[in-house]
């Protein structure tokens, strides 16, 4: 499981929620302009680094500076993929702002993304 940030940068998560440390949790009320991402993907292959790169460009282009990615590896833990109750990847999940959105599938029609996701531009 790693953690990306706007600025590209990853961390190892688990380690600290294992140890039982607070990840930001504790904040007062979210940042409604700030979204957090949860990308699962099935191991080190092809389609899964081409999701990871396609929701990184993503958000990017419409987040930029304001998105925490977390890209989980079921394979790696698969306890988080049942807790979660993932039955397909890639599935991103947009946990912040609230609502929850899923969107599962293929990443590749953007359109669908950000409809799915709720990023759409407000007109």
């Amino acid at each position: 499981m790693s953690k990306v940030d706007a600025s590209g940068e990853s961390r190892d998560r688990a380690r600290d929620a294992d140890a039982g440390i607070a990840l930001d949790e504790g904040a007062s009320e979210p940042d409604q302009h700030h979204y957090r991402l949860k990308l699962y993907v099935t191991g080190a292959t092809f389609r899964s680094r081409r999701a990871i790169e396609r929701v990184h460009a993503l958000c990017e282009k419409r987040l930029a500076g304001r998105y925490d990615l977390e890209v989980i590896d079921i394979y790696q833990l698969p306890a988080l993929a049942a807790g979660e109750q993932i039955i397909a990847t890639p599935t991103l999940i947009r946990l912040l702002p609230t609502p929850l959105r899923r969107y599962i599938g293929d990443l590749s029609r953007i359109e669908g993304v950000l409809f799915g996701l709720d990023l759409r531009e407000r007109t």
